[in-house]
């Protein structure tokens, strides 16, 4: 008789702030920096999360890995690894939610 190989768990979201714990300050401030602008940018018309290999960004690993985090961590971004690899997306329905025309305001303005 066969068996149906085990199933690998969802991949589980690295720490990142509640909802209710992202101010306004923080979005601004992490979204003031033109690179982790353009992650904002690229990731928002992204229709699925991206591997953070993949930005294309010019700035070396370590750079890149910090503007990552600084995103995840003031909220904008959520991120999971899959393997080796490390996928993004943006929380842009969470971010509507909590400042409605905000992220969109900033990225249109940009």
């Amino acid at each position: 008789m066969l068996t149906d190989p085990p199933q690998r768990p969802a991949p589980k979201p690295l720490p990142q702030p509640e909802l209710h714990e992202i101010g306004v300050d923080q979005v601004l401030r992490a979204l003031g920096e033109p690179v982790r602008l353009d992650i904002v940018r690229a990731l928002a018309q992204a229709e699925q999360p991206m591997n953070c290999a993949a930005f294309g960004l010019a700035v070396s690993k370590s750079t890149s890995t910090h503007h990552f985090k600084v995103l995840r961590e003031n909220g904008i971004i959520t991120q999971y690894d899959q393997g080796t690899a490390r996928y993004s997306e943006l929380r842009s329905s969470e971010l509507e939610q909590r400042f409605p025309g905000l992220v969109a305001a900033v990225l249109t303005a940009a």
